[in-house]
């Protein structure tokens, strides 16, 4: 069948990648994709958000299946325009995506769902958000309430943070109608951790667990960033609690949406907070994440159509998804700079190299093929991403493929890892 994936990521190569194996594939579109994605599939100049394109173009194609790799065509209607039109889609309707396009909708499903999450009052008056603030305990959490590329999030220490938080979104109007309404919840404390599952609406497999590093400096310091790399497992989430996890974080959900007329179809992501009192969630997303999903995928043994293909019809079963016992790692390689300004235009070289390491594989983000030449257009640049026995093999050989990769001023984080193999020596 033909197939047509959307997004520009990292992520998306890696989904490339996993679609193109398939031997059910005769042709893989991506919209937009990049220059990773060039290397295995026909990019098509549409963007991810221009719905109406989206489905012309799965229409004449002859598409049996789109899969959605970020959030936004999905809480734009994207998974309802293409049902209208009988063509699958890997990913929720817009009802349900609203799990990720808004934070007070998410904290109310999960208020009904029972599910474990900070305490939280949601605001569209700016003055009772500032008097609310003025009186809870500190830290506390201030959310926009809608999309804003993962920095609507703000973790107030001190009352001015937390009142300065509420000014950026809701006065100064720093994202725009999505700091129109705004969450403010308690701080959870604790090891954060990644924990996604394929659903179909009814039917929930949960995958390995994982652990993202949002903080661009070493040690977890500096300001928060789209993620600098993840690994999985993580030995925070060891594989005998993924059902439990499933059952406490995914299920009521699932539950609570197809009550609602909703079935979730595609990827449920919990984004956890382990702590002393038990794992609470910070939010959910709705597809895969982004560094998550490129070691998530070079541990999936099955193939990825067959399992889409179930989640999009409501035929999931627990046999179709196999995973490598192995752990895989990936850092990501960002431009000088970011998650602040940085450069853009700058030559990358060494992929062949560092690629021809053992377990490893280099997912392209922020590149695009120029003449032949891959250049930076991001400020997530590369995932380079590897596949070991141990944590700490799968650790060596993703530093050793970075190693052979170069562009001017490239920034990586060298501790990628680091935190699991302090948790696993104890």
């Amino acid at each position: 069948m033909n197939v047509l994936l959307v997004g520009s990521g990292g992520r998306e190569h890696a989904l490339a990648w996993k679609l193109s194996q398939s031997p059910l594939v005769s042709s893989l579109f991506v919209a937009p994709g990049n220059g990773g994605t060039a290397l295995v599939a026909r990019n098509v100049p549409i963007k991810d958000t221009d719905i109406d394109a989206l489905v012309a173009f799965a229409k004449e194609n002859a598409c049996g299946l789109v899969v959605a790799g970020p959030e936004a065509p999905l809480v734009a209607g994207l998974s309802d325009a293409l049902a209208g039109a009988g063509i699958p889609c890997f990913g929720p309707d817009a009802y349900s995506a609203q799990l990720e396009g808004s934070k007070a909708f998410a904290k109310q499903i999960m208020r009904l769902s029972g599910v474990p999450t900070a305490d939280f009052e949601v605001f569209t008056d700016y003055a009772a958000a500032k008097a609310h603030v003025s009186a809870r305990p500190l830290p506390m959490v201030v959310k926009a309430d809608g999309l804003a590329a993962g920095k609507g999030v703000v973790v107030a220490k001190t009352r001015q943070e937390a009142l300065d938080a509420i000014e950026d979104m809701m006065a100064a109007r720093s994202f725009g109608a999505a700091g129109d309404k705004v969450v403010v919840e308690d701080c959870l404390v604790g090891e954060e951790a990644s924990f996604l599952a394929f659903c179909d609406g009814k039917t929930v497999v949960p995958m390995p667990s994982c652990q993202d590093h949002k903080a661009v400096g070493e040690g977890d310091t500096g300001p928060n960033t789209g993620g600098m790399g993840a690994y999985s497992p993580a030995p925070v989430l060891p594989d005998t609690e993924w059902e439990r996890m499933a059952k406490l974080v995914i299920e009521p959900i699932v539950r609570t949406l197809a009550e609602q007329g909703h079935p979730f179809k595609g990827v449920l992501y919990a984004g956890l907070m382990m702590t002393e009192n038990g794992p609470g969630v910070l939010e959910y997303n709705v597809r895969f994440g982004d560094p998550e999903c490129q070691p998530l995928l070079m541990r999936l043994e099955s193939d990825i159509v067959p399992v889409m293909l179930a989640c999009a019809k409501g035929e999931l079963e627990p046999s179709l998804v196999r995973w490598s016992p192995k752990t895989a790692l990936c850092v990501v390689m960002a431009a000088g700079g970011y998650p602040g300004s940085y450069a853009k235009g700058m030559e990358i070289t060494g992929l062949e190299r560092a690629d021809q390491v053992d377990g490893a594989k280099v997912f392209v983000a922020g590149a695009a093929l120029e003449g032949g030449t891959l250049k930076t257009t991001g400020g997530r640049v590369l995932g380079v991403s590897a596949l070991g026995d141990t944590l700490a093999l799968a650790q060596a050989q993703a530093y050793k493929a970075v190693a052979e990769l170069h562009f001017d001023k490239a920034y990586f984080r060298r501790d990628i890892g680091d935190k699991g193999i302090r948790r696993l020596a104890q």
